[in-house]
């Protein structure tokens, strides 16, 4: 127990639709618009001061809730379990550190607010666990902003003693081995200090992107931002490139690996990153393709710095050995990684490493990556294509997770015109200059939004829920 513990009691619950210039492809579903859950969170100490905190995550029901149930019957579900936690987060009644309160949070309470959200429901249609995850992350991001808001610090500071009482042993020591290495170690201790103070930037090519003059329609968007792939590159500097694959389509996928790299190499591009969106469930789909760069176009294969989740979410589920393939390139686990435990499960199987996403919660991202670099795995920060305040977390947890290569940050691809109010505080945040975006201007208590600079007109709250 300490005297900088806080406790929720109130948040506010604003939607904020946002409309894709162009299509994303998500395995086999498109996006082409999405609702921010932007989230005012209201927390006390133990002294009774308040202090409200800021979150924002892309309500993406595509990433989160694959399947075959209609799209409005989703995201309807899904804003009926952010209703309800709601209430859950403003009635938890305890103290904690943001970490320690996630913890106890998800261990307690979001199992019970699932199930009930769920009772109804056929069982086609119930809510997985991943957009359980992803309808607590704002909640979760407000409630650090505003512990650090309350303490005049950047949050980054606080995951560490003299914040924290529970150190991670407390947090994740399932076993004698896992209680001696954490014993007296802190989130903190994994993070890299002080921070990155720019990032190079991942461009994503998505699986409906036009590459060259022959794949437009027509249809493309005259609103004065890049369409082709070259345009892109030359625009913003890029260096880096993640390619989306179908998964299930081996010729397409090799073809698409090779013209990508081709058109990127000529425009300078050094590395392509290969995201094969979920869809396999043989690793020697993979690795065929491997061999088959390595063969035939072994530039394009010694350019390939890794390979990102090509099997299912549910690995639990699906126990594949993935040995064959992170024996050629680095596999790192995203859809998978909803918390350390499956990292750890993961890193049995086979993969290498980790990608993090702020749209699982940051306190579950802090604990993966601690759990991760502990055990000599790679990192890297995936994008949920994260515009608006939901920019900031994403960037800055990549500035202090010290990543394989930088971060992916994409929103300036599909909806640019989105955060005009917060690019002009954070300018370095929203457009990629030479091949980078760059974080100075982010600074100051919480998350460092600087909040009261950002001109942004909000709509009445959707949801209040205790003391606003």
């Amino acid at each position: 127990m300490r005297q900088t513990d806080v406790r929720p009691v109130g948040t506010r619950i604003y939607l904020l639709p946002v409309e894709t210039r162009v299509p994303l492809k998500f395995g086999a579903e498109v996006l082409t618009s999405v609702t921010c859950v932007r989230v005012a969170l209201t927390v006390r100490d133990r002294q009774g001061r308040t202090a409200v905190g800021w979150g924002e995550t892309p309500l993406s029901v595509q990433w989160v809730w694959p399947g075959k149930a209609d799209y409005a019957v989703r995201y309807r579900a899904l804003l009926e379990l952010i209703e309800r936690l709601a209430s859950a987060w403003s009635t938890l009644g305890e103290y904690g550190h943001p970490i320690e309160l996630w913890t106890r949070f998800e261990a307690d309470v979001l199992s019970g607010v699932l199930e009930a959200a769920n009772a109804a429901r056929p069982e086609q249609e119930q809510i997985p666990w991943l957009a359980a995850l992803l309808c607590c992350a704002s909640f979760d991001i407000a409630l650090h902003d505003a512990f650090g808001c309350l303490h005049g610090i950047s949050c980054w500071q606080s995951y560490r003693v003299p914040y924290m009482s529970a150190d991670l042993a407390s947090l994740m020591g399932s076993d004698a081995d896992e209680h001696v290495r954490f014993r007296k170690r802190y989130p903190g201790d994994y993070l890299i200090r002080p921070r990155t103070a720019s990032l190079v930037a991942w461009h994503l090519v998505g699986g409906l992107d036009p590459l060259a003059r022959e794949d437009l329609t027509g249809a493309e968007p005259d609103d004065g931002h890049p369409v082709l792939l070259a345009d892109w590159i030359v625009r913003d500097g890029l260096r880096c490139l993640k390619v989306k694959l179908r998964g299930d389509d081996d010729v397409w996928d090799y073809a698409r690996l090779v013209k990508v790299w081709q058109i990127g190499r000529q425009c300078g591009v050094q590395w392509l990153s290969a995201d094969f969106n979920c869809t396999v469930t043989d690793p020697a789909y993979v690795t065929e393709i491997l061999d088959r760069l390595l063969q035939d176009e072994p530039e394009v294969f010694a350019h390939l710095l890794y390979v990102e989740q090509p099997f299912p979410y549910e690995l639990e589920r699906h126990r594949i050995d993935v040995h064959a393939v992170s024996a050629r390139k680095p596999l790192f686990m995203d859809e998978s990684a909803h918390d350390w435990r499956l990292v750890r499960l993961g890193r049995e199987l086979g993969w290498t490493g980790v990608a993090l996403k702020t749209c699982k919660t940051l306190s579950g991202a802090l604990l993966s990556l601690a759990w991760a670099r502990a055990h000599g795995m790679t990192l890297m920060v995936q994008d949920l294509t994260n515009p608006m305040l939901a920019q900031i977390p994403h960037l800055s947890l990549a500035a202090h997770a010290g990543t394989i290569m930088g971060v992916e940050t994409n929103a300036m691809q599909f909806y640019p015109d989105a955060s005009l109010p917060e690019a002009a505080v954070h300018p370095g945040l929203y457009r990629r200059r030479q091949g980078q975006v760059e974080l100075s201007s982010v600074q100051g208590p919480g998350m460092g939004y600087r909040l009261s600079e950002i001109r942004r007109a909000l709509p009445e709250p959707w949801v209040t829920a205790g003391l606003t």
